[in-house]
């Protein structure tokens, strides 16, 4: 999930502050009770709240960096891991399945040697176990079967501006390897498929035009069709179907350049996790000048609108939305114990409980004391005036 911004013109007036987008942010703000607590009046309450750490691929990896990671949950809030299984590297772990060790690009950097070892590790010390798999910026695949690539107009390889090619999201072979590979981890034991790159390459003008052999649908609904036949694979296992989107998807009405689109997506997965990191929402956004050093103010606003627009589609689930939070630094001010929490706070006065810590080397150490010591509640019983969520556990 490395961050991606696309700075185009639309985007930026979406963002800017106007006042239809104040107006739905306002709408969906949640009621407070006077001791401030949040007061959410979602009707469903048998859904986790999970509060993670992305492990990457070289710290699941290390027994040395997993026991560090393990410790840090154990005496935090933290009560889940998003463990890299699939990225853009190709499997983290041997499959015994001929197609899936043909894109496994020779395991070039490196796997997890035991996978329901690690899986039984994390819940051992009472973790949701949720496996990230990297689905259509898959180099790896695209170059073991060139049958599935995106391609330029003149029938060659299309390539991103770093170098790599990408397989189609239109492509249904495509479709059943990233399934088989979802069905093969949740029989090693993960509770939770998290869907990442789960959109089109963007379109930069200095490129050549994508093509998509064999499309039938447009690339919107072609994300949509993907995210629905996980979520119904997926359910009959008791398994969570998610996925991540940029953050700009929550405010942009209609679709990113890249095929994101809240009200598709929203509507066929269990869990939306926008990618509301401040330092990538461009100058203006909002209003706000410097988005980067106002975390509060960026994803409140953000998942704010996330909440509106599922209020309007009838999604009531109280953690259909779980937001990723910046757990890294990108120019001023460097993010720390400060920024972290003004984030947490930020999602909890949108209305939410869940969130997800991203930082791309999984070094969390400097935020520590940003966390909690206690676990939050499984599961928030409805929450009325008289009954704020804060504190009632089902």
């Amino acid at each position: 999930m490395k961050p991606v911004l696309i700075l185009a013109a639309a985007v930026v007036a979406a963002c800017g502050g106007g006042e239809a987008v104040a107006d739905s942010i306002a709408a969906g703000a949640p009621a407070r009770d006077s001791s401030g607590g949040t007061v959410v009046t979602l009707d469903t309450v048998n859904y986790p709240v999970v509060r993670g750490l992305y492990v990457n691929r070289f710290a699941a990896q290390s027994p040395r960096r997993m026991k560090r990671l393990l410790e840090m949950a154990d005496s935090t809030e933290i009560n889940a891991f998003v463990i890299d299984m699939k990225d853009e590297f190709g499997l983290n772990y041997q499959s015994d399945k001929p197609l899936h060790r043909k894109n496994s690009g020779g395991n070039a950097r490196g796997i997890v040697r035991d996978v329901r070892a690690l899986v039984d590790s994390v819940k051992a010390h009472g973790l949701l176990p949720i496996a990230r798999i990297v689905a259509f910026k898959d180099p790896v695949a695209a170059q073991a079967n060139p049958s599935w690539t995106i391609r330029k107009p003149d029938g060659s390889v299309w390539i991103d501006k770093e170098g790599n090619t990408w397989v189609s999201a239109h492509n249904r072979e495509v479709w059943e390897y990233n399934l088989a590979v979802a069905e093969e981890l949740v029989a090693l034991g993960f509770e939770e498929i998290q869907w990442d790159y789960i959109r089109f390459p963007e379109p930069y003008p200095s490129l050549p035009k994508q093509v998509f052999p064999g499309s039938t649908m447009s690339n919107p609904d072609a994300l949509a069709a993907f995210l629905k036949l996980a979520g119904e694979r997926l359910s009959k296992h008791g398994v969570r179907n998610t996925a991540d989107i940029f953050g700009l998807v929550t405010t942009v009405r209609g679709a990113l350049e890249v095929g994101q689109h809240w009200e598709k997506l929203s509507a066929v997965t269990d869990v939306l996790l926008p990618m509301v990191y401040p330092s990538h929402y461009p100058r203006g956004a909002f209003g706000i000048a410097r988005p980067n050093a106002e975390p509060y103010e960026i994803v409140h606003r953000a998942i704010s609108a996330a909440r509106t627009r599922d209020s309007t589609l009838g999604i009531t689930r109280a953690e259909h939305v779980r937001p990723w939070i910046q757990a890294f630094s990108i120019g001023k001010p460097e993010y720390g114990p400060e920024q972290i929490t003004a984030q947490k706070k930020a999602i909890y006065d949108a209305g939410y409980q869940g969130w997800i810590f991203w930082h791309p080397g999984s070094q969390y150490e400097v935020f520590l004391p940003a966390l909690e010591r206690e676990k939050p509640c499984r599961f928030y019983t409805p929450a009325t005036q008289d009954a704020p969520v804060k504190g009632l556990c089902a």
